[in-house]
């Protein structure tokens, strides 16, 4: 894959080889090992300057993250950002990856049944309409995503676009497939500190823009622990 950005971005990149994965098909059915456990493997497509990213790998050190982007300085200030905090507080890298990669082929590095969730927080909203294909939640995509998830796998969605949401609502709903929490407008009561914020997320919401979200449920086990939710939802509200 070609590099592109300033001058020695390449060994920016390759002097960190702990972090970065520059041939991620390589490890394609193998990231456990390259991990060096099996725990449960999170990866956001789009991971932009990597801080969501790298703050839920901090904050879940029993849960593997992989950064997906196709952009070579995206993944140089990712890799220094993760760095230095870490450095700071002496914490661990061991359960983050950032990964070179265009999304459209995301087959090519992940293996069927190989992900717990995908994340894909304010992708490219692709206003056009002969662009539709293009926008990571139109069925073209989710399919992939369906293969590479296993029984707990579910997609969560974040977008400022509300014509992006709109249209994630339709293409996941014409799939026949479950979401739950669906917000229009996540941050209306204030900041949600439960949630890890993106870059972008957090300029927005400071500027008052809506924010929207939602969970899709995939795999076979996250839809029977959703079910059972509901149902003890219910019952408790029987009381």
């Amino acid at each position: 894959m070609r590099l592109r950005g300033r001058k020695g971005i390449r060994e920016a990149l390759i002097a960190q080889p702990e972090l970065i994965i520059l041939e991620p098909a390589t490890y394609k059915g193998k990231w456990s090992s390259l991990f060096g456990n099996n725990n449960p493997i999170h990866v956001e497509l789009g991971m932009g300057k990597g801080k969501f990213i790298s703050e839920l790998s901090y904050q879940n050190p029993n849960i593997n993250y992989i950064g997906v982007d196709m952009y070579d300085e995206l993944l140089r200030r990712a890799g220094e950002k993760a760095e230095l905090a870490r450095a700071a507080d002496g914490g661990s890298l061991d359960n983050l990856k950032l990964a070179l990669f265009n999304i459209e082929k995301i087959e090519e590095i992940f293996d069927n049944s190989e992900l717990e969730r995908i994340y894909l927080n304010f992708s490219d909203p692709w206003p056009k309409k002969r662009h539709a294909r293009r926008r990571l939640t139109h069925a073209g995509f989710v399919r992939k995503y369906i293969e590479i998830l296993n029984e707990k796998g579910e997609i969560h969605f974040k977008t400022d676009s509300r014509s992006l949401f709109e249209f994630s609502l339709n293409s996941f709903a014409d799939m026949g497939l479950r979401m739950r929490n669906i917000s229009l407008n996540l941050h209306r009561e204030g900041v949600r500190t439960d949630l890890v914020l993106t870059e972008y997320e957090t300029k927005f919401s400071e500027q008052g823009v809506p924010i929207h979200r939602l969970e899709v449920v995939i795999g076979k086990q996250a839809m029977d622990q959703h079910l059972q939710q509901l149902a003890d939802l219910e019952r408790s509200e029987e009381l």
